[in-house]
């Protein structure tokens, strides 16, 4: 089984891929398809997709049991000791570090000295 979701996609990408997968919700696709299929549903995809998004979930022979595609997405893809995993971005929009100042008693310690 295989759940694909777009964002901000065109229309005929979300018909086209309707041939093939089950639209369950708005932009979110199921179905059970050969890994031949797959590939060139996430082809046509990124032929189609223009400014949008996409991620694909898929089952996979691994410890996590499945893996992911993902194009245009917002968070990074890490690995993590054989796992792969999604990590939001440690910077904002502007490009800045998201840190936190004052969460420790160090950052506290460090105000009142100067």
């Amino acid at each position: 089984m295989i759940v694909l979701v777009l964002t901000a996609c065109p229309q005929g990408l979300r018909g086209s891929l309707t041939r093939w997968l089950l639209e369950i919700s708005p932009g979110v696709f199921v179905g059970h398809v050969s890994a031949r299929v797959r590939d060139a549903l996430w082809a046509q995809t990124m032929d189609m997709i223009k400014d949008g998004k996409a991620i694909m979930v898929y089952p996979a022979k691994n410890e996590q049991g499945f893996e992911f595609k993902t194009h245009r997405h917002d968070w990074d893809l890490v690995d993590v000791d054989g796992i792969r995993l999604l990590q939001r971005p440690s910077q904002d929009s502007a490009g800045k570090p998201t840190m936190r100042h004052g969460w420790s008693k160090a950052s506290h310690y460090r105000r009142r000295r100067g």
